[in-house]
């Protein structure tokens, strides 16, 4: 996702939460402690990922990179989008299915079902 600021709240009240919620552990390359190159940071933690959640509001070039990198390790992408930015969502991508959001909460609650539907919920003992 874009780094802006003005997107702070859909990481921490939306997919952070919803990925918690199934059980996963949300990561966010910019809001943990590292001493790496960020891009190759990011690269490392797709590789490390059990799956990708791409929300392509703003359409940041990045973002749609590091969606195609992890597509290529085969890992699953849950694409999601602003609903006000859907009608910019570049063609290549369009034709998978897209989580489109209103508010940080709209998102958490359809993240939230989407992964415990597709990639199952986690339990820990």
């Amino acid at each position: 996702m874009s780094f802006d600021k003005s997107l702070d709240a859909l990481w921490e009240n939306g997919i952070k939460i919803a990925v918690e919620r199934a059980g996963y552990k949300p990561h966010r390359v910019d809001k943990e402690p590292h001493l790496d190159r960020i891009d190759a940071k990011i690269i490392a933690d797709i590789k490390d990922s059990a799956f990708m959640i791409a929300d392509v509001t703003q359409q940041k070039q990045g973002v749609y990179f590091e969606a195609g990198y992890a597509l290529g390790l085969k890992r699953p992408i849950i694409w999601c989008v602003r609903e006000d930015d859907l009608d910019n969502v570049h063609f290549d991508t369009r034709q998978y299915n897209h989580v489109v959001w209103k508010t940080a909460e709209d998102l958490q609650e359809q993240l939230y079902n989407l992964i415990c539907a597709v990639l199952g919920k986690r339990t820990h003992s």
